[in-house]
């Protein structure tokens, strides 16, 4: 089993907790070992703490750190936003001057970061570490049929440099691990968009999400396929939003990738949180035919 420290973040265990209930059944089938982070806080949020107080926020994400470095192990994460924060820290914090201010910091709670530990987004945990064949193999509903469009979001391919999970122009990582899963990954013509969360008029993301469900709707795609937490509060009830602004009913349900995993690989669909969104992936139900033994 390959080890690993998780760092969970706070919008996940908070308000998406089936999304984490789906890594714990998803990687240990995969060869991956999950090991916890005791006393880990928030990230913190990479936009609008880092523009308030940037030196605090190095400070708060490399305490952080220091807490896989007690372990030895890397560090991954499962939100694109707590990637980018940990990322950028760990590549700012090669600059030994900037270091040397951080550890001033730390040193007031006996800490003191190193920059041992490297930090991981968990699909390049499945793609670098499991392998995608591995991951064929573990799935016990292939989900044939299925046409799923991909959303990577805004955080988790830029900057390239910072980040290193893929082509930021013609990344692949999605499409290969939708395709693992049995199903058809659909690139449409807005696969490239941001969400729109972090706007700070409503007006802004509702247009952007309305642009980007139209080029999903045109491939009549069953499945919004996502990495981000975030991104999937905003296309499960922003979309609720878009169509009552724009009187269109896209109804394109969007699901986090690691439940799609999950549920493939056998877990039943009742327990993977699934019929608490606004949006229902009922497709999903015609796979139930096998599940996983209890206990």
């Amino acid at each position: 089993m390959k080890r690993f420290a998780f760092f969970p973040g706070c919008l996940i265990p908070a308000r998406h907790p089936a999304m984490e209930f789906a890594i714990r059944e998803a990687l240990p089938r995969l060869g991956i070992e999950i090991v916890d982070l005791d006393n880990a806080s928030c990230c913190p949020d990479p936009i609008y703490f880092k523009s308030k107080d940037k030196l605090s926020w190095l400070a708060v994400a490399a305490r952080n750190l220091c807490l896989a470095e007690d372990l030895g192990l890397d560090i991954f994460t499962n939100c694109s936003g707590c990637t980018a924060t940990l990322s950028e820290t760990y590549h700012l914090l090669q600059n030994e001057v900037l270091r040397e201010k951080v550890n001033k910091r730390l040193k007031r709670i006996g800490r003191e970061y190193k920059g041992t530990s490297r930090v991981r987004h968990i699909v390049t945990l499945l793609r670098d570490f499991a392998g995608y064949e591995a991951i064929k193999d573990s799935v016990e509903r292939p989900l044939e049929g299925l046409k799923m469009a991909i959303h990577y979001g805004c955080h988790l391919l830029k900057p390239s440099r910072i980040m290193q999970v893929d082509d930021p122009n013609d990344p692949s990582v999605m499409e290969n691990l939708v395709t693992a899963l049995g199903a058809t990954p659909v690139r449409h013509r807005n696969w490239y968009l941001c969400c729109g969360k972090a706007c700070q008029s409503d007006e802004v993301p509702s247009n952007m999400m309305h642009d980007l469900l139209g080029t999903v709707n045109d491939e009549h795609a069953d499945i919004l396929c996502m990495i981000c937490p975030t991104c999937f509060g905003q296309f499960d009830f922003g979309q609720m939003k878009v169509s009552k602004q724009f009187g269109e009913d896209f109804h394109t349900p969007p699901v986090y990738y690691f439940q799609l995993l999950a549920f493939a690989q056998g877990v039943p669909y009742d327990k993977l949180g699934l019929e608490r969104q606004r949006f229902k992936p009922d497709c999903l139900r015609r796979f139930e035919t096998t599940t996983i033994p209890e206990g």
